[in-house]
């Protein structure tokens, strides 16, 4: 009787590719879970939780971004700098004003492991606030969600 083997994936076998997401109109949470299992590379054959196996990420229009219900002025993102006092709220609406970018960002990195690995991870993710990009030399593949 043979026995299948264990596929241990090496740095070398992994392939990445570039994808693309058009966030205009599109549901922030919906993004956000297809972009993080892209990012991790769940849908990959070779995919091992302790490598980082995933593709890159270009994410476009994401201050067109929607929410559902009354997350606009009802959702807070919540800093603090380790300092008596030194926190401080903002609201989603002001965030999507001021920097755009960050509310998918937040929303994609909740979705990843909190661990060493996450770091790695989040870097192959490019989120620009309009519709170019610098990367049309990678040819990304336009993804839908």
């Amino acid at each position: 009787m043979k026995r299948n083997k264990t596929l241990i994936v090496k740095a070398d076998d992994i392939k990445r590719k570039w994808y693309i997401i058009d966030a205009k109109g599109k549901i922030l949470g919906r993004i956000a879970t297809v972009a993080s299992s892209i990012l991790r590379g769940k849908g990959k054959s070779i995919f091992s939780p302790h490598m980082d196996c995933g593709d890159y990420l270009i994410i476009v229009n994401a201050s067109e971004v929607s929410v559902t219900g009354n997350k606009e002025e009802a959702k807070f993102y919540f800093t603090h700098s380790g300092y008596p006092g030194g926190h401080k709220m903002t609201s989603l609406a002001k965030t999507r004003a001021m920097h755009p970018e960050r509310i998918l960002y937040h929303a994609i990195r909740g979705m990843l492991p909190q661990n060493k690995l996450s770091d790695k991870v989040i870097g192959k993710l490019k989120i620009y606030a309009g519709s170019t990009h610098p990367h049309e030399a990678h040819k990304p593949e336009s993804v839908n969600v």
